[in-house]
């Protein structure tokens, strides 16, 4: 197991996240947090350890500088500005790319809350990169444009009572022209608080990274 901290240069600044990549891995999936979160995220690091479990490498990675966090968390200004964490996600991918460890490793991204439209737009840019997008009550409708021109395979998973964000989805999942699946989980709300809500999560993301994995692989 590959485990440490890592600084991915991005934009021109420094972002801090945390690599940990289990040995064979398949994929590595890079996560983007939203909406003033970090790498930090104990819903989100309680899913990519489910994923490393079943041998899949993950980056939580703060989209964000500590200064940018410090001014975000004032305005709420920087959370929502898609282009710069749509291109700094990308550079991301970029720089898996050219890790040793990582290189030769298929990329999934998941995307939480805006995360997910940065993620999206990353998928965009990155066609011959990224092999899917992972949505968690996400906001896949923040990408814009890019939103029509993705190719990769898209997993939306949202909860059945976060009734707003299940109808962007919906909307979003029609004009995705790849292949798409929309999961809702039955009782949740945004933040999959709910007992075992947040393992359905899990659960949905790792089968469904395996799908990519395997087909990408011609098995």
């Amino acid at each position: 197991m590959i485990s440490r901290t890592v600084t991915v240069s991005a934009g021109g600044v420094g972002l801090t996240g945390d690599l940990a990549v289990p040995a064979d891995a398949r994929a590595i999936v890079l996560f983007a947090h939203g909406s003033g979160s970090s790498r930090r995220s104990p819903r989100n690091r309680e899913v990519a350890a489910g994923l490393r479990a079943a041998g899949l490498g993950t980056l939580l990675i703060d989209l964000l500088t500590e200064e940018e966090e410090r001014r975000d968390a004032v305005t709420a200004e920087l959370r929502f500005d898609i282009p710069l964490l749509g291109h700094r996600l990308t550079d991301a991918v970029d720089w898996l790319a050219r890790e040793p460890g990582t290189s030769g490793l298929p990329v999934v991204l998941f995307g939480a809350s805006t995360g997910a439209g940065a993620a999206l737009v990353a998928a965009a840019r990155r066609p011959d990169r990224v092999r899917g997008v992972v949505s968690r009550g996400g906001r896949p409708d923040l990408a814009g444009d890019a939103l029509d021109t993705v190719r990769a395979p898209v997993l939306l998973i949202v909860g059945g009572r976060d009734t707003h964000v299940l109808r962007l989805n919906q909307e979003a999942a029609r004009r995705l022209p790849g292949p798409h699946t929309l999961r809702v989980v039955p009782g949740a709300t945004h933040l999959f608080e709910e007992p075992g809500a947040l393992g359905q999560v899990t659960e949905a993301a790792r089968q469904w990274c395996d799908e990519q994995v395997r087909t990408a692989d011609g098995r």
